[in-house]
Order: C-alpha cells, then structure tokens, then sequence
C-alpha cells in the first residue's frame, strides 16, 4: 500500500508518494516519544525567557518561527538532506556538525541525541548504511538522515522538522509558561513555516551563524536556575 502527500514548497506543490512502511517509519522517528531525549533540551529558549526576550505567546512564536528559518533550515535541515542523499557525506557533515556548534550545551546535545538514536535504530537492526561509511556515535542531524534511509527526501525534512516544532513547543510550554492551547498555536504557526524551511534546505550547503542564539546558550550555561539541559 502507498499513500500520496500534497506538499507546498515555496511556489509549488509537490506530490509525493510514499509507502504504508516509509510513512510509518516517519512518524515514528518524529514522535515525542522516541527515547533520543529531545523533551529535556529548549536549544536556547530558556535563556531567552530568562533574558525577557520571551515573554508570551506571541513572541515565543516569533521565536521559534525565527529560529526555524534561521537556525535549523540553513543547519541541522540542511545537513539532513546532504546525508540523505548521499550517505557518503555522512563524516563530513558529522564534522562539520560539531565544529559549528557553538557552545558545549548544543554540541552535547546534538551529540546525546545521535548516540541515543544510533543506538535505538541498531536494536532494531535498522543502521542503514554500510558500517564503513557510518560515523561512529554521529551528531543528531547525521544520525536521523541515517535511520530515515530508503523514505522521500522531502518527506524526511518535513517529518525532522515538525518533530522540531513539537519539542521546542513543549519547551515553551514549560518555560514560559503558556497554556496547551497557546503551545497548538505555536505549532500550528510552525507547521505553516516548515514547508517554506524545507525548500530552502533542500537548495543550500549548510550554514551556521546565529550569534544571538549562541550568546543565549553560553549564558544559560551558567544560569542559576534550569528545567532545561541547553
């Protein structure tokens, strides 16, 4: 059985077909619930609520709709898309995902998650490419293009980034704090942007400068009080 997904990208739609097994597999590796340990990392939110650059709803949308574009479409969607399809890039996008995080919170979070997903899809026989081009213990971004091998290009970034959009919706639930109404809001605004994101990842080399973010981290490094690990 297949199913076929109406896409929209920045001036066209794209239609997409993809199988029962490569849907399934999908919404699976952006659910909340996958044990990569997303929910205990805000990526900066937290600082910037302590900083009052977050203060409610609407501007925690703003963020993140900002953050999106920004951050995780000229980064980690990118990089998805380099590793996805060509598996031979894997170490070098590895590479060059831990030289541009720019802080020790977001490297050792990209660093815990891709071990935590490397290893979830291993006990389910799942590596995905050949152990010689794999990159032992890989960064976030290399390990979920890995475990998403064999699914549509578009449809792999499309499901990393709305697993994106949940995580960090939660996270300005919690660190706001806001309602689970307003926290649907705010998905429901990033799930409007992700197709727009998606496009542009799909066309660009990687890119890394967000120095706001980056000042953020370093300070929540040392904030005196935390629910969040970066």
């Amino acid at each position: 059985m297949s199913t076929t997904i109406m896409t929209t990208g920045m001036d066209t739609d794209t239609t997409t077909t993809l199988t029962d097994a490569a849907l399934l597999r999908l919404t699976w590796l952006a659910s909340p619930a996958l044990p990569v340990g997303g929910f205990s990392y805000s990526e900066g939110l937290e600082a910037a609520v302590e900083a009052g650059l977050v203060r409610d709803e609407q501007s925690a949308g703003d963020w993140l709709v900002d953050q999106l574009h920004l951050a995780l479409a000229r980064g980690d969607l990118a990089v998805v898309a380099k590793v996805a399809s060509d598996p031979q890039r894997a170490g070098e996008m590895d590479a060059w995902v831990r030289q541009t995080r720019e802080t020790s919170e977001f490297r050792l979070q990209s660093e815990q998650m891709g071990k935590s997903l490397g290893d979830w899809a291993k006990s389910l026989g799942r590596a995905g490419v050949p152990a010689a081009t794999q990159p032992k213990n890989t960064t976030y971004p290399v390990a979920y293009a890995i475990a998403a091998q064999g699914t549509p290009l578009r449809a792999t970034l499309l499901a990393y980034a709305f697993g994106w959009s949940e995580n960090m919706m939660q996270a300005a639930i919690k660190s706001v704090p806001l309602g689970q109404s307003a926290g649907q809001r705010i998905l429901a605004r990033l799930a409007d942007e992700i197709p727009q994101a998606v496009a542009h990842a799909l066309q660009a080399e990687p890119q890394a400068f967000t120095p706001m973010l980056a000042i953020l981290s370093a300070r929540h490094e040392t904030q005196y009080s935390r629910l969040f690990r970066s």
